[in-house]
């Protein structure tokens, strides 16, 4: 087995892979010996089946067999000699594929970019500030005052219903006449301006008095959920049975007891707590985008053109189906890769392989541990079907590593942060907000 090098010219490499007939013959031979014992056929006792028999009965498919392997035990121990890692799929082509015939060498063309060098940056260089905010009293007073409104109640109330008034009715919806399934309820409580009901419903409302009868004409949306009474007129008998005016909760070792704190005062601490750990998420946010713009900036290196491409292409595409989300597949045009595409993804293949790349050689790993907190965390956003995705993700080799590559880089990028100067600067919640919305206007 021979291999030949024909492309070095910066990261891209090609290789004819040669095996000879002979060597091909023998390791034919060496699988048909390797299961003749266990061969049967009409006629022959089991392994008793003479070779040429076996060549004859199995030997096209061996042949193909043992060259698969040959090749791909070749590919192999090129890679680990080399010490070369391809950036993308090898691509690999036999020559004379057409007119290749059983006695012929078997001659392959490999041909890859490599991953680049990369020099291990000098991080202890680099200067950074995370911005620190405080919970004002303000800010907590006014959380404390959203939970009071959650753990409202209602009051009877003489009079007609306003805004945020709660109506307790019964209706009856019909469509042409006709009563629809879903479309009816009794004792039905209804807060005034919360959007429960389809637009338009809510509005009628105000103004009722407990024993007043109404009907309410509204249109469903064109594109409501239940087909059948998307975009049609529909008319609900409506019959007031009592109006309640809302009555916030008091703020009050009670209303602490109801959010699982011990007083008033502990609710408050905890309040806090969570405020200033949402300013430090979003402070960590606006550091790791700073670091990164900072690598971005100064470490250069050579990068896979293929990569590079295949990246823009995807930024284009799902830019495409985001200005695009009526269409739900791939059945489409082709979609135009950008200049900014192409500097998007340069961006961020330099930004992946760096990262990689030093988490490598820092021996950066995710634990077990972490990847079920990540799975777990995800499968919240399907209430009752926890389980299966769960099962689903366990099973899905892709699906791990979309939730592996996040864990792993914000990893390095902690461990990035640990070697920098960081220095802290106390900022108001709307200066933080400022950075935040100058990230995003950045995208």
């Amino acid at each position: 087995m021979q291999v030949t090098e024909t492309l070095n010219d910066g990261l891209k490499r090609g290789y004819t892979i040669t095996v000879t007939a002979a060597e091909l013959a023998e390791k034919v031979d060496a699988k048909l010996r390797e299961a003749q014992p266990e061969v049967e056929l009409k006629g022959f006792r089991k392994g008793k089946v003479p070779m040429a028999m076996l060549k004859k009965q199995f030997g096209p498919r061996v042949l193909g067999e043992a060259m698969q392997e040959a090749v791909d035990g070749a590919m192999q121990a090129h890679f680990d000699e080399t010490g070369a890692r391809p950036a993308m799929q090898p691509k690999v082509e036999m020559q004379d594929g057409e007119t290749w015939k059983e006695g012929d060498d078997v001659i392959v063309n490999l041909s890859y970019e490599a991953l680049p060098e990369i020099a291990d940056p000098d991080f202890s260089g680099i200067a950074l500030e995370r911005l620190v905010v405080k919970a004002e009293d303000a800010a907590v007073d006014e959380a404390l005052e959203n939970l009071a409104k959650q753990a409202q109640s209602f009051g009877d109330k003489d009079g007609a219903a306003e805004d945020g008034d709660q109506v307790v009715f019964d209706f009856t919806g019909r469509v042409d006449g006709e009563a629809f399934e879903g479309g009816a309820a009794t004792d039905y409580p209804l807060v005034l301006g919360s959007g429960q009901f389809i637009p338009g419903f809510e509005e009628q409302l105000v103004g009722v008095k407990a024993g007043d009868s109404k009907d309410v004409t509204v249109t469903f949306p064109e594109n409501y959920g239940a087909a059948h009474l998307a975009g049609k007129e529909a008319v609900f008998e409506c019959v007031v049975k009592g109006v309640k005016a809302p009555e916030a909760a008091e703020l009050n070792d009670e209303l602490a007891s109801k959010f699982g704190a011990e007083s008033l005062d502990a609710l408050k601490g905890q309040i806090r707590e969570g405020l200033e750990g949402e300013y430090a998420q979003a402070s960590r946010a606006v550091v790791k985008r700073a670091l990164l713009d900072k690598l971005d900036a100064d470490v250069s290196f050579e990068l896979p053109e293929g990569l590079v491409e295949a990246e823009a292409s995807q930024i284009a595409h799902q830019l495409w189906h985001d200005e695009h989300p009526e269409v739900h597949d791939h059945n489409h045009g082709e979609i135009e890769i950008s200049d900014e595409h192409r500097k998007l993804a340069v961006r961020r293949v330099k930004l992946g392989l760096l990262l990689a790349e030093v988490g490598r050689k820092a021996e950066v790993t995710v634990s077990d541990a972490e990847m079920t907190q990540a799975i777990l965390q995800q499968a919240r956003q399907y209430p009752g079907q926890e389980r299966e995705f769960f099962e689903f993700v366990q099973k899905n080799a892709q699906m791990q590593q979309q939730l592996r590559a996040p864990l792993f880089e914000d990893k390095v990028v902690d461990m990035i942060l640990g070697k920098a100067t960081v220095t802290e600067k106390d900022v108001s919640k709307d200066d933080l907000k400022a950075a935040l919305d100058a990230l995003e206007a950045e995208v």
